[in-house]
């Protein structure tokens, strides 16, 4: 558990302050396999509000393919700018 207080308006006034292009959404598999994905800034305020859509078919132990559909919420409190990208066109992460 996380005690940062971050609201997801938080999140996307960093966002916007550290020109923020691309988040990566991390989740664990059934293995503790960390898996994840990239959404685009545009498509964060969604990811935030609803969570983000992905097939999970591919990933082992989610689900078969008729039953695949998933949504990763990002949880607010563990945005962080990742330091090892460039400062312009920056990329952020968090978890699910």
């Amino acid at each position: 558990m996380n005690d940062r207080n971050i609201t997801r308006t938080d999140v996307l006034n960093m966002a916007k302050e550290n020109d923020v292009k691309f988040i990566r959404l991390w989740f664990a598999d059934i293995t503790g396999q960390m898996k994840g994905f990239t959404i685009t800034i545009d498509e964060l305020k969604h990811a935030l509000e609803d969570g983000m859509g992905f097939d999970g078919s591919s990933i082992k132990g989610f689900a078969r393919i008729d039953e695949s559909d998933m949504v990763a919420m990002p949880d607010p409190s563990t945005f962080s700018i990742l330091p090892y990208r460039p400062k312009e066109k920056a990329v952020a992460g968090m978890l699910c």
